[in-house]
């Protein structure tokens, strides 16, 4: 009798994988050709990862996808093309990133799936925040994540696997176990190998055996549809080349080795089988070889002739356009002075009541404490299941953001005190600053990541008063607000959560609880700053909590007949370079004020930028001054804290300098 194909026993198109997998590996060879003829720039190949692609004929057009860069045949069994990632590899126009992201780099909007970042593991907590969009939407979409093994032991992957077991989310996490982290052998160093995980989570795989495969994801997917959780994927494969096109895997691995796993190439045991059932001839083999060949030569000698992108537009996609016209706040000002704390609560609530796709996620933000601060008082009692407590994981707060957000939620995610965003530090910069410019426009990435911010409250030493302006200012992409009023918070949340780019809006805490008459709400777009004082003399610009040392100021040299103009920018990024300089047509003399330490603090950028454009140059009377936090950190004592920051005598003495 004859034995049962493939297909027969398992549903999987044996034929069409095995071209899939052989189209995978020509390409890979194909573009080692081009590096060796100085055509290319750099080279990720996935040989001896082909056949994981059996993994895609369980998944639907509307699961999501977090790959890595060794994802070829994964990726043309997706439904990408061979001149898709011949575009990438030789960075031409039209390409998925238009020459922006690296080859390998695998992005598609279309389907669904999501720009790959380089460093090892950023799509871990992405894919866990788009899987609990998937659960909050009640449907069985699912979620495929790609990790390499070397990179299980980055933090985010533990954190991503904890937050999906924690949730039951509908995700696969798999690992390819190639057993090397470029030159160093991992297999000492896994989590698997070293009993780290409970193995109800974990099923092992030959991932050279595109059956099993086949069979084991299919049965891991089946589990997360059907709403039974996560399942990590360990996949057992062997990577054929070297590393990169920049590495040589002879120089550390011996060659007895490298001959052993190429009698395991997974495009040869699928071959060896079709054959040995009678599927596939050696001749319909061979022929197939042959026109895989000529296929795959054809494709990249036509990309090679696609022109590079044009420079013209290498800033386009940076951010989006804002709505032609917010919504109004859909609350009146109260009839007392108020607080920011409670203009933010009022907004919260708002956002929550006019918006369905807001979730909100941070530590301690349920009720009955409602955020450290307060921010988010009443909200989870009135809103169950939007506004969420997060584990204390700063990375998990802001990766499981940037998933939702490519899902079409907004999220507005707290971080307790900006000085704990470093361990998120990685996700808003490789991630969430660069998705929408790294995918030219395909991916973006609209949320909110809100925090207390500052010094100027005694006794929070150097982990709860820092400020670290320049850095997120410094960071394409991000866009970042310093509100200092009632009205003026709960307009730039508003305007934010409307808006398509990221937003960071910091809270400055020495001036976030005191009281001051609200006129009106209304959303503020980003970019646009306010005279808060107008003066003829001096330009003052201050933001945040230094704004009351400039106020101060102001009051101390009126009776000398002395009026400042005091500049409050709002946004940093976008800054609004038009009102400073129309201001500075008046004074001829600037100062600026900013807690965040001098060395590449913001208002050195304001300075440069108001003296090297010529005609504002031209403007000026006196050299600018900066007055900044010495570069150094915030101690503890209160007495040795006000040492350190911007106060009134300083201010005052930068004055007199512009003046004389």
């Amino acid at each position: 009798m004859k034995p049962a194909t493939m297909e027969e026993r398992t549903g999987l198109p044996k034929l069409e994988l095995l071209r899939l997998m052989m189209l995978s590996r020509e390409g890979d060879r194909r573009e080692g050709i081009l590096m060796r003829q100085g055509k290319g720039w750099f080279q990720v190949p996935g040989m001896g990862h082909e056949a994981l692609a059996a993994v895609m004929y369980h998944l639907r057009p509307d699961d999501y996808i977090f790959p890595t860069y060794r994802d070829r045949a994964l990726m043309l069994a997706r439904g990408m093309t061979t001149r898709e990632i011949a575009l990438d590899f030789l960075a031409r126009a039209g390409s998925s990133s238009e020459g922006r992201n690296m080859p390998a780099h695998y992005s598609s909007r279309a389907l669904n799936v999501f720009s790959v970042a380089t460093p090892t593991g950023a799509q871990c907590l992405p894919a866990a925040g788009a899987a609990w969009g998937i659960k909050m939407a009640g449907d069985d979409r699912v979620v495929l994540c790609n990790i390499g093994d070397a990179a299980t032991r980055q933090g985010e992957f533990y954190e991503a696997v904890c937050f999906a077991i924690q949730e039951k989310l509908p995700i696969i996490f798999m690992v390819e176990d190639n057993q090397y982290g470029i030159s160093t052998p991992t297999r000492n160093m896994l989590p698997m190998r070293l009993g780290v995980f409970d193995e109800r989570w974990v099923m092992f795989v030959n991932g050279r055996d595109a059956l099993e495969v086949y069979e084991k994801s299919g049965e891991a997917i089946r589990r997360a549809r059907a709403g039974e959780g996560p399942t990590i994927l360990w996949c057992e494969i062997d990577r054929l080349s070297s590393h990169t096109s920049a590495d040589d895997h002879r120089i550390y691995r011996p060659a007895e080795e490298i001959e052993a796993m190429q009698q395991r190439d997974p495009i040869k045991l699928l071959a060896e089988h079709l054959i040995s059932t009678g599927e596939l001839t050696r001749e319909q083999w061979e022929r197939m070889q042959e026109e895989i060949v000529q296929e795959v030569d054809a494709i990249y000698q036509e990309v090679e002739r696609v022109p590079l992108p044009d420079p013209a537009h290498v800033l386009d996609h940076l951010y989006g356009e804002p709505p032609a016209q917010y919504l109004p706040i859909p609350f009146e000002p109260e009839p007392e002075p108020t607080t920011m704390v409670a203009a933010i609560n009022r907004t919260f609530h708002a956002m929550l009541e006019t918006f369905p796709e807001v979730v909100m996620f941070g530590e301690d933000i349920e009720d009955p404490k409602g955020g450290v601060f307060g921010f988010t008082k009443g909200l989870s009692t009135r809103f169950p299941g939007r506004v969420v407590n997060s584990p204390l994981a700063e990375a998990t707060i802001v990766g499981t953001a940037v998933g939702l957000a490519a899902m079409g939620y907004r999220p507005v995610f707290e971080i307790q005190f900006i000085d704990f965003i470093t361990p998120g530090f990685h996700q808003l910069v490789s991630q969430i600053a660069t998705l929408r410019w790294r995918s030219k426009g395909e991916w973006k990435c609209p949320l909110i990541i809100y925090s207390p911010y500052g010094a100027y409250l005694p006794a929070g030493g150097m982990w709860h008063s820092q400020s670290n302006d320049g850095w997120w200012a410094h960071t394409p992409g991000l866009r970042v607000a310093i509100p200092s009023t009632p009205e003026d918070v709960a307009g730039l949340f508003w305007s934010a959560v409307q808006d398509e780019d990221p937003s960071l809006i910091l809270i400055p805490k020495h001036i976030f609880r005191v009281r001051r008459p609200v006129e009106r709400y209304e959303p503020v777009p980003f970019g646009k700053a306010v005279v808060r004082r107008e003066g003829k003399d001096v330009t003052v610009v201050a933001w945040g909590n230094t704004l009351e040392l400039a106020e101060q100021a102001a009051e101390a040299l009126a009776p000398q007949g002395i009026s400042l103009e005091i500049i409050d920018p709002r946004t940093l990024v976008p800054f609004d370079w038009q009102t400073v300089e129309e201001s500075l047509a008046k004074t001829g003399r600037l100062v600026v004020i900013h807690e965040d330490n001098r060395t590449c603090g913001f208002g050195q950028a304001i300075i440069t930028e108001m003296t090297s454009v010529p005609e504002r140059f031209n403007l000026l009377l006196s050299p600018p001054q900066l007055v900044a936090r010495y570069d150094v950190h915030i101690p503890f004592c209160p007495e040795l804290e006000y040492a350190v920051l911007p106060d009134l005598p300083r201010v005052l003495k930068a004055i007199q300098t512009v003046l004389e």
